[in-house]
């Protein structure tokens, strides 16, 4: 359990949040509410290495460097990273994939049937770099974080035949990943540095369709106005950045006052609250952008449990459930449900030297897919991408 100053924000914050309300898929959210094993013991590592609760069954359903369908020319990327599931119009969904190496980078897309069948598989980017996480858009897009100094945004269409579009006015930074505030149509963007920042993107104008044109807005830094409980809750305010392409100086230090997190890592929208994660000092932390405050959902430092570390990718469930993955760590997936109670709902036994990463449900919140970026070997070209069904 949680220490009781988290438990009382979290049931603050968390058990008002209404389904109705919530982020689609697009958001990584579950929305159709899964039949969790709450509780329940990991039982001992499946034919694929997985630990799960009674019930649940694994499927690998893609390795680095092999072939997703077997016959086929196309191999799945190596060092798999951050995810996300789409649904298609006949009722299947397909899951992208980053590929968080400097030379090849790019995203990958498995395509799945309604029946969950394999049926194509294809690139969606290419010839880019470091695409570690990113985030789902409400149209339908995916947005590719490059993480390096240098990193852009990458929108990139899962139908595999829409070419990727670079988004320079998300700034240029070392990008970790991105949510959609899709109630303010803003956008809000971690940074994987010791000294990071946490951004939000206004759009100058709405598309057609009512959703922000990435192409051209203002890229503001979050500060701290105001400072409660000894730094661990405030209310933020945001400053706008000038120079959002670096060319002059690194977006994290253009305002003396910005607000720094100790390493950046997964983000998700999820009923007018932004969820993400720092790796630095393991805390998962919420802002809510109606209030404007600022809070700590879990710090591994202070925890009665700490069972949560190497806090990486993060989605929630429509319950309020927070599902965090490890990067290090033990290799699970750590559930925080919407009481408090932190539970592992998988362990990927063997990998001591790769990250879990790419958390995404199915449309239906049946399946989870997930990945270990370098497998058990440790090496980027073993990556194993696996779902996760029984829900």
């Amino acid at each position: 359990m949680v220490d009781l100053l988290k438990r009382r924000l979290l049931k603050q914050g968390m058990l008002g949040l209404s389904v109705c309300g919530a982020g689609a898929v697009w958001s990584n959210a579950l929305i159709a509410a899964a039949r969790l094993p709450h509780g329940q013991m990991l039982q001992a590592a499946d034919e694929n290495g997985v630990r799960l609760p009674r019930g649940l069954r694994s499927r690998i359903v893609a390795r680095s460097s092999q072939p997703v369908i077997t016959g086929r020319d196309y191999k799945w990327h190596a060092a798999p990273d951050g995810g996300a599931c789409f649904a298609t119009k006949d009722g299947g969904w397909i899951y992208v994939s980053n590929s968080e190496m400097r030379s090849t980078g790019g995203v990958g897309a498995i395509v799945f049937d309604a029946r969950g069948e394999i049926i194509d598989a294809y690139p969606i980017l290419q010839h880019t770099r470091d695409n570690c996480a990113g985030g789902a858009t409400p149209w339908g897009s995916w947005l590719s974080c490059e993480e390096y100094n240098h990193g852009r945004v990458w929108e990139c269409y899962p139908d595999g035949k829409t070419p990727a579009v670079v988004r320079p006015a998300l700034g240029v930074f070392n990008h970790e990943a991105v949510a959609v505030d899709e109630v303010n149509k803003q956008l809000y963007l971690t940074e994987d540095k010791r000294d990071g920042c946490l951004y939000r993107f206004t759009a100058e104008r709405l598309t057609a369709q009512g959703y922000p044109d990435l192409s051209a807005g203002i890229l503001e830094v979050a500060t701290m106005q105001q400072t409660f409980e000894a730094g661990a809750r405030g209310i933020l305010g945001w400053l706008p950045l000038s120079d959002v392409q670096a060319e002059m100086q690194p977006t994290r230090y253009q305002q003396a006052s910005a607000l720094t997190f100790d390493g950046g890592e997964g983000i998700t929208w999820f009923d007018g609250k932004i969820i993400f994660t720092t790796k630095g000092n393991n805390r998962v932390c919420r802002y809510d952008t109606r209030s404007q405050l600022l809070d700590v959902v879990y710090d591994a430092a202070d925890s009665l449990t700490p069972i949560l570390t190497g806090v990486d990718n993060v989605t929630v469930s429509s319950s309020g459930d927070i599902y965090v993955a490890e990067d290090g760590g033990d290799m699970q997936v750590v559930v925080i449900d919407a009481q408090g109670a932190l539970y592992p709902l998988l362990q990927i036994a063997g990998h001591n030297y790769s990250e879990v990463a790419g958390l995404a449900f199915s449309p239906d919140g049946k399946r989870l897919y997930f990945s270990s970026q370098r497998g058990a070997t440790g090496r980027s070209v073993d990556g194993i991408s696996y779902e996760i069904s029984g829900f």
